[in-house]
Protein backbone atom coordinates (compact mmCIF):
# COMPACT_ATOMS: atom_id res chain seq x y z
CA UNK A 1 0.00 0.00 0.00
CA UNK A 2 1.64 3.19 -1.17
CA UNK A 3 1.98 6.18 0.89
CA UNK A 4 -0.98 8.62 -0.39
CA UNK A 5 -3.49 5.90 -0.07
CA UNK A 6 -2.29 4.49 3.63
CA UNK A 7 -3.18 8.60 4.59
CA UNK A 8 -6.14 8.29 3.41
CA UNK A 9 -7.45 5.70 5.43
CA UNK A 10 -5.72 6.83 8.17
CA UNK A 11 -7.55 10.64 7.54
CA UNK A 12 -11.07 9.06 7.30
CA UNK A 13 -10.69 7.08 10.48
CA UNK A 14 -9.14 9.97 12.32
CA UNK A 15 -12.85 11.91 11.41
CA UNK A 16 -14.86 8.85 12.51
CA UNK A 17 -13.39 8.38 15.45
CA UNK A 18 -13.63 12.41 16.03
CA UNK A 19 -17.39 11.97 14.95
CA UNK A 20 -18.09 9.35 17.72
CA UNK A 21 -16.29 11.12 20.35
CA UNK A 22 -18.52 14.06 20.08
CA UNK A 23 -21.63 12.28 19.72
CA UNK A 24 -20.94 10.63 23.06
CA UNK A 25 -20.37 14.09 24.71
CA UNK A 26 -23.24 15.50 23.09
CA UNK A 27 -26.00 16.18 25.88
CA UNK A 28 -29.24 14.25 25.21
CA UNK A 29 -31.58 16.35 23.79
CA UNK A 30 -34.66 17.23 26.31
CA UNK A 31 -38.21 16.70 25.17
CA UNK A 32 -40.78 18.75 25.96
CA UNK A 33 -44.12 16.79 26.99
CA UNK A 34 -47.13 18.38 25.60
CA UNK A 35 -49.83 18.35 28.77
CA UNK A 36 -53.18 18.94 28.68
CA UNK A 37 -53.65 21.68 31.14
CA UNK A 38 -57.06 20.42 33.31
CA UNK A 39 -59.43 22.48 35.71
CA UNK A 40 -58.55 22.31 39.23
CA UNK A 41 -61.21 20.11 41.19
CA UNK A 42 -63.53 21.37 43.02
CA UNK A 43 -63.42 20.81 46.42
CA UNK A 44 -65.80 17.45 46.90
CA UNK A 45 -67.15 15.94 50.33
CA UNK A 46 -70.62 15.00 52.17
CA UNK A 47 -71.53 16.59 55.63
CA UNK A 48 -71.76 13.91 58.45
CA UNK A 49 -74.01 14.56 61.80
CA UNK A 50 -72.39 14.42 64.84
CA UNK A 51 -74.72 11.89 67.35
CA UNK A 52 -74.72 11.53 70.88
CA UNK A 53 -71.14 9.76 71.92
CA UNK A 54 -69.36 9.80 68.32
CA UNK A 55 -65.74 10.95 68.62
CA UNK A 56 -63.58 12.38 65.98
CA UNK A 57 -61.89 8.92 66.04
CA UNK A 58 -65.27 7.23 65.21
CA UNK A 59 -66.02 9.66 62.52
CA UNK A 60 -62.64 9.11 61.10
CA UNK A 61 -62.76 5.62 61.19
CA UNK A 62 -66.08 5.13 60.06
CA UNK A 63 -64.83 6.85 56.70
CA UNK A 64 -61.32 5.82 56.16
CA UNK A 65 -60.45 9.18 56.77
CA UNK A 66 -56.94 10.41 58.59
CA UNK A 67 -58.11 12.68 61.92
CA UNK A 68 -55.80 15.03 60.73
CA UNK A 69 -57.97 15.47 57.75
CA UNK A 70 -61.18 15.90 59.77
CA UNK A 71 -59.60 18.83 61.66
CA UNK A 72 -57.92 20.37 59.13
CA UNK A 73 -61.04 20.47 56.88
CA UNK A 74 -63.13 21.84 59.79
CA UNK A 75 -60.67 23.97 61.46
CA UNK A 76 -60.88 22.21 64.35
CA UNK A 77 -58.55 24.08 66.96
CA UNK A 78 -59.95 21.48 69.61
CA UNK A 79 -61.74 18.14 69.42
CA UNK A 80 -63.58 18.94 72.37
CA UNK A 81 -65.90 21.17 71.20
CA UNK A 82 -67.89 18.92 68.69
CA UNK A 83 -71.23 18.23 69.77
CA UNK A 84 -74.20 16.72 69.05
CA UNK A 85 -75.96 17.71 65.85
CA UNK A 86 -72.72 19.39 64.79
CA UNK A 87 -72.18 19.20 60.51
CA UNK A 88 -68.92 17.76 60.34
CA UNK A 89 -67.15 17.84 56.76
CA UNK A 90 -65.70 14.84 55.36
CA UNK A 91 -63.57 15.60 52.28
CA UNK A 92 -64.19 12.44 49.60
CA UNK A 93 -61.01 13.38 47.54
CA UNK A 94 -58.92 11.34 50.37
CA UNK A 95 -61.79 9.23 51.72
CA UNK A 96 -60.17 5.78 51.39
CA UNK A 97 -63.07 2.55 50.99
CA UNK A 98 -63.52 1.51 54.44
CA UNK A 99 -62.87 -2.83 54.29
CA UNK A 100 -64.89 -5.26 54.69
CA UNK A 101 -62.56 -8.37 56.50
CA UNK A 102 -63.61 -8.61 59.73
CA UNK A 103 -61.29 -6.60 61.93
CA UNK A 104 -59.04 -8.92 64.13
CA UNK A 105 -59.04 -8.70 67.02
CA UNK A 106 -62.56 -8.18 67.83
CA UNK A 107 -62.05 -4.91 70.10
CA UNK A 108 -60.75 -3.19 67.12
CA UNK A 109 -64.72 -1.77 67.00
CA UNK A 110 -64.33 -0.81 70.48
CA UNK A 111 -64.35 3.05 70.95
CA UNK A 112 -62.07 4.67 73.99
CA UNK A 113 -63.35 5.81 77.24
CA UNK A 114 -61.65 7.84 79.73
CA UNK A 115 -58.97 6.09 82.08
CA UNK A 116 -59.76 8.31 84.72
CA UNK A 117 -61.73 11.23 85.40
CA UNK A 118 -60.44 14.41 86.75
CA UNK A 119 -59.12 17.45 85.75
CA UNK A 120 -56.58 18.07 83.12
CA UNK A 121 -53.58 19.78 83.97
CA UNK A 122 -51.64 19.35 80.82
CA UNK A 123 -53.02 18.96 77.36
CA UNK A 124 -51.56 17.87 74.68
CA UNK A 125 -48.59 19.94 73.12
CA UNK A 126 -48.20 21.77 76.00
CA UNK A 127 -44.79 22.47 77.19
CA UNK A 128 -43.30 21.25 80.43
CA UNK A 129 -39.66 21.62 80.74
CA UNK A 130 -39.31 23.11 77.35
CA UNK A 131 -40.52 19.86 75.94
CA UNK A 132 -43.62 19.37 74.65
CA UNK A 133 -46.72 16.89 76.53
CA UNK A 134 -46.94 13.94 74.18
CA UNK A 135 -50.41 12.92 76.36
CA UNK A 136 -52.46 14.78 78.59
CA UNK A 137 -51.92 14.55 82.35
CA UNK A 138 -55.21 14.28 84.39
CA UNK A 139 -55.12 15.29 87.76
CA UNK A 140 -57.10 12.67 90.35
CA UNK A 141 -56.94 11.41 93.67
CA UNK A 142 -54.20 9.30 95.10
CA UNK A 143 -55.48 5.81 94.98
CA UNK A 144 -58.08 6.36 92.32
CA UNK A 145 -58.29 3.21 89.94
CA UNK A 146 -56.99 3.51 86.36
CA UNK A 147 -59.42 1.64 83.70
CA UNK A 148 -57.75 0.45 80.25
CA UNK A 149 -59.13 2.66 77.72
CA UNK A 150 -59.69 -0.10 75.08
CA UNK A 151 -59.41 -3.80 75.57
CA UNK A 152 -56.11 -5.23 74.48
CA UNK A 153 -53.02 -6.88 75.67
CA UNK A 154 -50.61 -5.43 77.95
CA UNK A 155 -47.32 -5.29 76.15
CA UNK A 156 -44.95 -3.38 78.64
CA UNK A 157 -45.01 -3.04 82.77
CA UNK A 158 -42.14 -1.56 84.29
CA UNK A 159 -42.15 -0.04 87.88
CA UNK A 160 -39.24 2.39 87.13
CA UNK A 161 -39.55 4.65 84.36
CA UNK A 162 -37.49 8.10 83.72
CA UNK A 163 -39.84 10.74 84.34
CA UNK A 164 -42.82 8.75 83.95
CA UNK A 165 -42.44 6.35 87.23
CA UNK A 166 -44.80 3.46 86.86
CA UNK A 167 -45.84 2.63 83.49
CA UNK A 168 -48.60 0.64 81.23
CA UNK A 169 -48.45 0.01 77.53
CA UNK A 170 -51.42 -1.72 76.30
CA UNK A 171 -51.77 -2.85 72.13
CA UNK A 172 -55.22 -2.29 70.58
CA UNK A 173 -54.64 -4.70 68.01
CA UNK A 174 -54.99 -2.21 65.18
CA UNK A 175 -52.04 -0.40 64.97
CA UNK A 176 -53.30 1.73 68.74
CA UNK A 177 -51.62 1.89 71.91
CA UNK A 178 -52.45 3.52 75.35
CA UNK A 179 -49.40 4.16 77.65
CA UNK A 180 -50.55 5.09 80.92
CA UNK A 181 -47.81 6.91 83.38
CA UNK A 182 -46.99 8.51 87.13
CA UNK A 183 -49.37 5.38 88.83
CA UNK A 184 -48.89 4.29 92.25
CA UNK A 185 -49.91 0.94 91.59
CA UNK A 186 -49.52 -1.37 88.65
CA UNK A 187 -52.38 -4.35 88.72
CA UNK A 188 -51.80 -6.42 85.24
CA UNK A 189 -48.76 -8.06 84.14
CA UNK A 190 -47.12 -8.28 80.57
CA UNK A 191 -48.86 -10.64 78.36
CA UNK A 192 -52.46 -10.44 80.48
CA UNK A 193 -55.39 -9.48 78.02
CA UNK A 194 -57.53 -6.65 79.39
CA UNK A 195 -61.13 -5.57 78.94
CA UNK A 196 -62.41 -2.02 78.32
CA UNK A 197 -62.86 -0.29 81.87
CA UNK A 198 -60.47 -3.38 83.59
CA UNK A 199 -58.52 -1.69 86.44
CA UNK A 200 -55.12 -1.65 85.23
CA UNK A 201 -53.53 0.53 87.80
CA UNK A 202 -53.98 3.06 90.81
CA UNK A 203 -52.94 7.15 90.52
CA UNK A 204 -50.06 8.01 92.00
CA UNK A 205 -47.20 11.01 91.98
CA UNK A 206 -44.06 8.01 90.61
CA UNK A 207 -43.03 10.47 88.10
CA UNK A 208 -42.57 14.05 86.65
CA UNK A 209 -43.53 16.44 89.65
CA UNK A 210 -44.89 15.34 93.38
CA UNK A 211 -48.79 15.73 92.73
CA UNK A 212 -51.31 12.64 92.13
CA UNK A 213 -52.00 12.94 88.32
CA UNK A 214 -52.29 9.79 85.33
CA UNK A 215 -50.69 10.90 82.21
CA UNK A 216 -52.08 9.27 79.46
CA UNK A 217 -51.06 8.80 75.57
CA UNK A 218 -52.91 7.49 72.50
CA UNK A 219 -50.13 6.17 70.04
CA UNK A 220 -51.43 5.50 66.42
CA UNK A 221 -48.37 3.30 64.62
CA UNK A 222 -45.95 4.69 67.45
CA UNK A 223 -46.65 8.22 66.84
CA UNK A 224 -48.37 10.03 69.62
CA UNK A 225 -51.98 10.92 69.35
CA UNK A 226 -53.91 13.85 70.62
CA UNK A 227 -56.36 12.27 73.04
CA UNK A 228 -58.98 14.58 72.72
CA UNK A 229 -59.49 12.98 69.38
CA UNK A 230 -60.81 9.74 70.51
CA UNK A 231 -62.09 10.15 73.97
CA UNK A 232 -66.00 11.12 74.18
Amino acid sequence: MNFRIYMSYYRILLIAVLILTLAGCAPLPVIKEHKETLPAPKRGGIYHRVTKGETLWRISKNYGVDIEALVESNGLSDARNIKVGQQIFIPTNIVQPVPKLEPFPAYAREDFIWPVRGKIILSFGQKRDSTPNKGIDIQARDGMVVAASRSGRVIFSEEKVKGFGKTIIIDHGDGIQTVYSHNSEILVKIGEDVKQAQPIAKVGSTGRGNSPYLHFEIRKRHKPQNPFYYLP
